[in-house]
């Protein structure tokens, strides 16, 4: 005889069928090609050999972690990594909002809807197609921006083969590449804020900033908080795509990071328990990060993931 309970479930089951189908690719995707492949972690503690597998490579502990931390690479990339996740943090986090915030403010429909439109565009365009644009636009002889520099009499620049300009290249065009699409977030945000605080607060002579400062920005700290809560867990996450697109040896001083390194130890040189081993280091250390950042956003804001 079934239970109450077992049979709400069953009833649950039938009633959100379509949805669950609707579901399923999703949860497919997940438990292939992100739960499945966890088992791989093994051989960062074994001398992974190709021909004998990963059941049958020898045990060698710790080996790989201590090669790495021992390694002289490992300050320079970590700190490479560390920077460029922090200066994307930095100036990457506030731009959607900022944007959202705009975007808020303006009363024409069509302007509106076309700046939505035209900034979230590049979200969509391929890494190799951004890395062609920006190498095309910083040419030393024929780019955009060394054009007006000339224009203005200023000295060209071959920004690609100067490490100092690296970092600002790659920053500026994560932020023109992915700002509208994180404003999507901000203005589904703004859009539960109840308009009657709104009307309230211009009854009591609040201007544009006041509203802005005491009604819109509480109303999307939630949002806020989340979003900078995630992204502080992937700071150590840079995109391989396109550090390793327009990244030249010239620039490896600022531009190697962790998972170019892993890619040129990992796949060119064959070593895969290495290449494992620091793959797995930097997650655990991004797992600290966002276990870290979601504590101090419950305790400060009472806002958190879990």
């Amino acid at each position: 005889m079934s239970t109450p309970r077992s049979t709400s479930w069953v009833r649950n089951l039938k009633r959100d069928k379509y949805l669950l189908l609707l579901f399923l690719p999703c949860l497919l995707y997940y438990l292939i090609f992100k739960y499945a492949p966890i088992f791989g972690i093994v051989i960062a503690f074994k001398d992974y050999n190709l021909y004998r597998g990963i059941l049958e490579s020898k045990w060698v502990g710790f080996k790989w972690f201590e090669l790495f931390f021992q390694s002289p690479d490992f300050f320079s990339i970590l700190k490479n990594t560390f920077l460029l996740g922090f200066y994307k943090l930095i100036f990457g986090f506030p731009a959607p909002i900022i944007l959202a915030l705009l975007l808020n403010e303006v009363r024409n429909s069509f302007l509106k809807r076309f700046v939505q439109t035209v900034s979230y565009l590049p979200h969509f365009i391929s890494n190799v197609i951004v890395a062609g644009i920006i190498t095309m636009f910083l040419s030393p002889r024929i780019g955009l921006v060394n054009n007006l520099l000339d224009l203005i009499g200023l000295e060209r620049i071959n920004f690609m083969v100067e490490s100092s300009w690296f970092r600002t290249i790659y920053v500026s065009s994560d932020i023109w590449q992915h700002l509208g699409w994180g404003t999507i977030i901000y203005l589904a945000a703004l859009s539960a804020v109840d308009p009657q605080q709104y009307e309230a607060a211009r009854i009591d002579g609040a201007n544009r900033w006041k509203q802005t400062l005491h009604i819109t920005l509480p109303g999307i700290a939630p949002a806020i908080m989340v979003i900078l809560i995630l992204d502080i867990g992937r700071v150590l996450e840079i995109g391989f795509e396109k550090v390793f697109l327009l990244a030249t040896p010239v620039v490896y001083s600022k531009a190697d990071i962790i998972s170019t390194y892993v890619y040129r130890v990992g796949l060119s040189e064959g070593r895969f328990s290495y290449a494992t081993a620091i793959d797995l280091f930097m997650g655990i250390i991004s797992f600290i990060f966002i276990l870290s950042a979601n504590g101090i956003s419950r305790r400060v804001s009472g806002n958190s993931l879990w």
